[in-house]
Order: structure tokens, then sequence, then C-alpha cells
């Protein structure tokens, strides 16, 4: 298979230099140039299109941002953001999300080295996810978005982290269904193009609907600021979950980057919980996590829905969701970026029903 070609565009000589000799120690992936800013890059991109760019935000002559804009408008081009983990950082990042941007790598304001050198799988992890977005819908669902970034899957030296399931944190239910009642809660559960995906379903839903729990994997800090902005955006209340935050109708409730949200039950209302706890499925939010205990503590009162992303994180909780007498769905290849979650689901025979990202909205009202 040919190799991913990666252009790597920051000002730090730092960066393009570690980053550089982690991507060209993997099998399959091509570093075809390092440039100090986009001026640089322009030019080298003009004699070869890389697969995918790793981008900074913040350079001299031209900021990441007009150059992520211009690529998009020219040729839709995978783009990973490398973004400081600041307040100012998120913001700006929420900018180039908005502009098409697939992915999210962090980066500290200090001991930048050491840090990337023990994030190197979460920057491959990246690249290889940006290589298999699906260019015909990138940029297409809305235009104003942003997405999402991945946990390590492993720490320096290719030591693997253990990889834990949905046991570490919730313990299946009995598989029984709850009476059904008239109030519904609805899990969504999305990755890589899942906040361009969020951001088409949630401005489309009336003030009136179901309760929302939503787990879009996106790094710490990042959460708040992405779910104000949909908050703006949007009919219904979105903002970040807080534990034992009710869930109610017409509110949209977002987990925070590096915890996990599970629901659970208090007498008649639906309330959720913040938890720490390891990765599961190399996530922390979890999709999986947050449909298990919709399984648990919902049952038929709930309805699924696995969107957009890579991997297979929320398969199994959306299987144990339609075991228990939810609806469940998964959105369509067609209308996928990256047709990685909801493949997997499928295959499982978690989703009773495929469909295209324009009837989810209808999905989650029943209209």
């Amino acid at each position: 298979m040919k190799p991913i070609s990666v252009l790597i565009v920051d000002d730090s000589a730092v960066v393009r230099q570690v980053m550089q000799a982690i991507l060209e120690a993997e099998p399959g992936i091509r570093v075809m140039g390092a440039a100090s800013d986009p001026l640089f890059a322009i030019d080298r991109m003009l004699k070869e299109w890389p697969d995918v760019v790793i981008l900074d935000v913040e350079m001299p002559r031209m900021d990441g941002i007009t150059f992520l804009r211009k690529i998009m408008s020219e040729r839709p081009t995978p783009v990973v953001i490398c973004s400081s983990l600041t307040e100012k950082g998120a913001e700006t990042t929420l900018q180039a999300l908005a502009a098409g941007a697939v992915d999210i790598i962090t980066k500290p304001t200090v001991g930048l080295k050491n840090f990337l050198l023990e994030s190197a799988n979460e920057l491959v992890h990246a690249v290889r996810g940006a290589a298999q977005v699906n260019l015909r819908n990138l940029g297409r669902i809305a235009p104003t978005p942003f997405s999402a970034a991945k946990p390590p899957v492993a720490g320096p030296a290719g030591v693997v982290v253990e990889r834990h399931s949905a046991d570490a944190i919730l313990a299946p239910g009995n598989g029984q269904a709850m009476v059904s009642t008239t109030e519904r809660i609805v899990a969504l559960g999305t990755s890589t193009g899942g906040t361009q995906a969020l951001e088409h379903v949630l401005t489309r839903l009336p003030r009136v609907c179901p309760g929302i729990v939503i787990v879009q994997h996106m790094p710490e800090k990042f959460t708040a600021s992405f779910a104000q902005r949909l908050n703006e955006l949007c009919e219904i209340e979105v903002r970040e979950a807080r534990n034992n935050d009710r869930v109610l109708p017409g509110l949209a409730l977002i987990a925070p980057g590096g915890k996990h949200l599970l629901l659970k039950r208090s007498g008649a209302f639906y309330l959720v919980e913040v938890r720490d706890g390891p990765h599961v499925n190399r996530h922390r939010p979890s999709v999986d996590v947050l449909f298990r205990s919709v399984a648990k503590f919902a049952g038929r009162n709930a309805t699924g829905i696995i969107m957009t992303g890579m991997g297979d994180d929320g398969a199994r909780g959306l299987k144990e969701m339609a075991e228990a007498g939810a609806s469940t769905f998964a959105q369509d290849e067609a209308s996928c970026v990256v047709f990685g979650m909801p493949k997997e689901a499928i295959k499982l025979g978690g989703a009773k029903k495929v469909v295209a990202l324009s009837e989810i909205p209808r999905a989650i009202t029943g209209a």
C-alpha cells in the first residue's frame, strides 16, 4: 500500500524534529517535509500534495487558521491541529475545527520534547485516523464545526497500554429493560468528524426534545468551549456535564474531556455521573461506558445513536442498549467522515437502523 505522506508545519524546530523522527519510525507513514511556516509549506505543497497535514495554529507570516482556510477552499485535505493546552489555545482550536480540521493534538507550554516523545502513539493514531477521512464529506456537513483527539494508544518506547473494556468502570446490567416511562433519554457517541456531525444534528433540534447525553472524543479543556459554542448556535441548551446534573428535556450534556460520563437514576429522575477511571477502548470519555450505563439504567426508555468516528468505541455499548430494549441507530457510511465506529456497531448487530446524518434529528425527536 502507498504510505501516508505527511507534511509538518510548525515554527518550533523541536516540534518538527521530534514529530518527524516519530512518524518516520512508523511503517506506512512517510514525512514528505517539514516547514517552519505556511508560506514555506505552500511552496512544498505545490511540488507534492500531502495526504495529511499537521499544523500549528500560531505561527509568523501567516497564521494557521488562514492557511487552513486556504487549503480547504482550494483542495480539502485532512488537517491535524497541534494546539497548546491553554484557554487561548482552546479558542483558537475551535476556530480551526470550524474551518475544517479533523483532529487535535495537544502540547504543553513547557517540557515539549519529552511530552511529544511520551505522546508518540497519540500522534501516530491521529495521522492514521486522518488518512481514513472521507474527503467527499470533509467540510461538507456544516460550515462551522470542530473535531476530536484520541488519548495515547501506548506509552513511550512502544509499551502498549492495557486496553480496558467498560467493565473497568461499570458492571453490565442484567439485560432486563426497565418499565417504560414517558421520560426519554438519548445517548450520542462520536469521534473523528463528530463535532461537525453534532453541530448538524443539534442545531436542527426543537427546544422541546428528549434529554441528551453525549460523548465526543475530545481532549481536556476543549469540551467546555465546544459546548459553549454549540449552545450559542442551538435552540436547545448545550453545556459540559457536571456531576449530578439532571438530564432534562431540551438539554444536551457533553462529557468533559478526560472524564467518563455515566447515566444513573435517582427515583423518578435521570442524573449524570462524571467519573475518573482508566481509558476504555483507549478513550476517556468512552462511548461504551456511557452506552452501558444508559442500557443499565434507562433500558427501553432510551435511544442510542453512534456516529462518525475511527475505531470501535461504542459498538459493544450500543449492542447492550439494543438488548435492553432501546431504539438504536448507526450513521450510514455515505454521510460519515470516518465509517469506523458505526461500521463496528452494525457488524455486532447493535444498530437496529442505519440512517443518514440528515435523518438523525428525526430519530431523536421521534417525529
